[in-house]
């Protein structure tokens, strides 16, 4: 059975870890995020049943570098995380511009804790 690894990088090391695996022969699995007080980013590799995860936090104002001239088909998770949590994501190949999805509100996954607070009652 495989392993899985979580590696905790700094933002501008994205780009060069990224190039490594994809030099090493793995394949993008998923970039996921998640909100809190910030959003946490996780780039998900894999090669021969080893999952490989790539983590950082960041604001919403820092700038993240696209991996989609590595990975092409990033561009779609990218384009949803920008416009779903509202993360900076720069120079993604194919661009929607906040358009993916039809939304009624603008990043709905990205909510401060006094907006969930609200949301939930407390």
């Amino acid at each position: 059975m495989g392993q899985q690894i979580l590696k905790e990088i700094k933002i501008n090391d994205l780009l060069t870890e990224v190039l490594k695996v994809k030099n090493e022969g793995y394949r993008l699995v998923a970039i996921t995020c998640s909100s809190k007080e910030g959003l946490e980013l996780t780039y998900s590799f894999d090669k021969d049943y080893e999952l490989l995860n790539f983590r950082f936090e960041v604001d919403t104002e820092t700038e993240v570098s696209s991996i989609s001239a590595l990975y092409p088909y990033a561009f779609l998770y990218e384009n949803e995380i920008k416009e779903l949590f509202g993360a900076n994501i720069k120079n993604i190949s194919i661009d929607f511009n906040n358009t993916l999805y039809k939304i009624p509100v603008k990043t709905p996954f990205h909510m401060k804790s006094s907006e969930l607070e609200v949301k939930h009652g407390k």
